[in-house]
């Protein structure tokens, strides 16, 4: 757990509904499609699924969709460093700073 969650350079706070400020478009419309693709993939799963294919099949497709979404994270993790981050830390505000490298550090454990 992120022991300050104090607002990052874009103006969000951690968990409490604000929004990102510096995400670029494109990467909004990129990950908004992958995630639908993903969504499609899982409902896909659940059919076979129920359908009791066989579970070698059903477990590559649980992979595939695993990396899916893997890929959608490093996008949104890549698009955080070169604005939230990247600013906090330029700040020249040494509290600020300190929270985003503990914030990096707890997502990219939080990732695995």
């Amino acid at each position: 757990m992120i022991e300050s969650p104090a607002a990052c350079a874009c103006g969000a706070r951690p968990g409490d509904g604000t929004h990102a400020v510096g995400v670029d478009p494109e990467l909004k419309q990129s990950a908004t499609n992958r995630l639908r693709r993903i969504e499609g993939q899982v409902r896909g799963l659940q059919k076979m699924v129920e359908d009791e294919r066989y579970c070698a099949d059903v477990l590559t497709q649980v992979a595939s969709v695993q990396e899916a979404l893997r890929a959608v994270g490093r996008q949104l993790l890549h698009n955080h460093l070169r604005h939230c981050a990247t600013e906090a830390i330029r700040s020249g505000d040494a509290a600020q700073a300190e929270t985003v490298y503990r914030e990096i550090v707890e997502l990219a454990f939080r990732a695995r």
